[in-house]
Parts: structure tokens; sequence; C-alpha cells
């Protein structure tokens, strides 16, 4: 059975359990749980000396050398701090804004900026090139990286997406001003909705081009005991298709509720009397949307993903007798 650190996407040599309450990586329950903790935007402050102990306090559970009276809330806590900030490939630090706890805070901004009404063709390239490139760095520093990966590729993928979002975005934008049949009222609640649809096509490109290494190379599968079997394609194709669908469900919830809200709040007397609290309500709606959103789009599929060897390459199967084994989806 594949350890409870490895269920919440820690390396598969951490050691034993954490004790606590256990929650089955096939929850969905469990995998919202732990990422409302690995979310926290708490853990965007947490000092690099608080860092270094929890990681430390987890070395000396691994190794049974824990100092007496340590409680299991610490340990949690510990592990909580460290898979917020480290990489659970490289053990390095994740970049703050590009940390799955810094996407809401730097991320609701570009959300609020991407339902803006009255959208000029420079600002809809604009919020959809920052989005875009937002999006870019929170693929690539949260990507499975066994295996090395070439700055060519991260250009590649990063043009790839701001190109199809721009051009969709701009696209629809178009083929609305044209639609002479709409209202101005119907038009302008039209526009609204159009980032889900460039976000969400330009969001699979995003992945799969910030990604594509893994597809060419495939990644790193481990068996039950943490023990390296080979390196696969076909876990890379499902790893890629499950982040994927990921960032396809992520912006529903966050561009499609906030303008379905906003067009019933703009009618309301508090608003029409005071304009100006337009965009402070905007956002803090936006806000609420994206606080939802993450922690259930991330939560669809685990961390530490497991598959069959027998859906996996011949020498894959060949090199291990365990009847699965795992690997490291990203986020």
């Amino acid at each position: 059975m594949v350890l409870e650190l490895c269920l919440w996407g820690a390396d598969l040599e951490e050691g034993p359990s954490l004790p606590g309450e256990v929650l089955s990586k096939t929850s969905f329950y469990g995998r919202f749980r732990h990422f409302l903790d690995i979310i926290d935007p708490r853990t965007l402050f947490v000092t690099e000396r608080r860092l270094r102990e929890a990681v430390q306090l987890l070395e000396d559970y691994k190794h049974g050398t824990l100092h007496p009276g340590v409680t299991n809330e610490q340990l949690w806590s510990a592990q909580k701090i460290k898979q917020a900030i480290l990489h659970p490939d490289t053990n390095e630090k994740i970049f703050m804004p590009f940390r799955m706890s810094g996407y809401i805070p730097f991320g609701t901004p570009i959300v609020v900026g991407l339902l803006l009404p009255n959208q000029t063709l420079a600002s809809t390239v604009f919020w959809q090139w920052l989005n875009q490139s937002h999006n870019a760095c929170v693929n690539y520093a949260n990507r499975n990286a066994t295996k090395p990966s070439p700055a060519s590729k991260f250009i590649q993928g990063y043009l790839g997406a701001v190109i199809s979002a721009v051009s969709i975005a701009v696209g629809l934008n178009v083929l609305v001003q044209k639609a002479n049949k709409f209202t101005p009222a119907t038009r302008l609640l039209v526009q609204r909705f159009v980032p889900f649809p460039a976000v969400a096509s330009a969001n699979i490109c995003n992945v799969v081009l910030m990604r594509y290494g893994e597809l060419e190379e495939g990644i790193d599968v481990l068996d039950a005991d943490g023990n390296l079997v080979g390196s696969s394609r076909i876990a890379a194709r499902h790893a890629l298709l499950e982040t994927a669908l990921t960032r396809v469900v992520l912006p529903m919830p966050i561009l499609v509720l906030p303008p379905i809200v906003m067009s019933m709040l703009e009618k309301t007397a508090l608003l029409q009397a005071r304009p100006r609290l337009l965009l402070p309500v905007q956002s803090l709606v936006c806000l609420a949307a994206f606080g939802l959103a993450l922690p259930l789009a991330i939560s669809l599929f685990p961390q530490m993903s497991e598959i069959e060897t027998s859906q996996l390459e011949p020498e894959i199967a060949r090199a291990t007798s365990s009847r699965t084994v795992v690997y490291n989806k990203g986020l």
C-alpha cells in the first residue's frame, strides 16, 4: 500500500504515515481537505527558518528520532508547510507567485481584469496575455520535474498559450460586436462570458505545450515501496490529460459565476446609486469564486496518481511485480 505521505504528493521515500486521520487517496473529500491546506495563503509568509524547522521535524519523524513531546498537530503543520512551499520532485522552493498557495491572491486581480465590461481590443489582449503568462509559470513551477526541461520548452509553451488565448478572445469579441441581433444589454452580457472559452482552450494549450517534454521522454513511475520502475510516456499522457481537465474546470466557476452574479447585483439600488462600488464588489465576487474553484478543480485527481502496469509499456510491466505503480501528476 502506498504510504500516506505519498497520497498527498510528498516523496515516496518519506517514511511512515503521519499519525492521525487517514484519508483515502481515492476520496475526493480527502483530497479537497488536503488541497485546502496546500492553497492556504498564510503559508506564503512562512519564514526560511520555519521552513527548515518543518523539514527537520519531518526528517526526525522519518528516522524515528523525534524529541519527546512533539504532537501530531506539529507534525501535520510541518507537512503542510513543506508541501505548500517545496516541489515534491526536486525539494526546491517554488517561487511565491507560482505556488498553489499564491494562485488565488496573485490570480484574482487578473480575473477581475478579464471580466471588466466594455473591453477594448488592447485591454482584451493585455489581460489574456497577463493571465496566460501567470498560468504558464504556475504550470512550469508545478510540473512533474523527474526529467529536466529545457528553457526552449518553456518559451514554446508560453508563446503557444498566449497566442491561442488572445486569438480566441479577440475573435469572439469581434463576432459578438458584429452580432446585430443582440441588444446592447445582451451584447454586454455575452461579452462578459467571452473570457471562459478563451481561457479554457488556452489553458489546455498551455499545459500541453509547457509539459510536452514529458510526452517525449516520459515520467518516472514508482512501485508501492518507492522504488523507481522506469520512465513511461503513457503515464505522462495520463498526467497531462488529468491536469488539462482540471485547467478546464478551474476557470468555469471563476469566469462564469461572477458575470451572472454581477448582472444581478448591478440592478440593485445600492450599486446603481454608488457605481464606484462596482469594481470592489466584483473583486470580492471573483475572490469568492476563485477560492471555491481552485480546491475543487485540483482535487478532481490525486497528485500522486495510480495506474495499472498492464496499461503501461511492456518494459514497465516486466520491470516490476507490482500490479500498480504511481506517478506525480503535477498540479
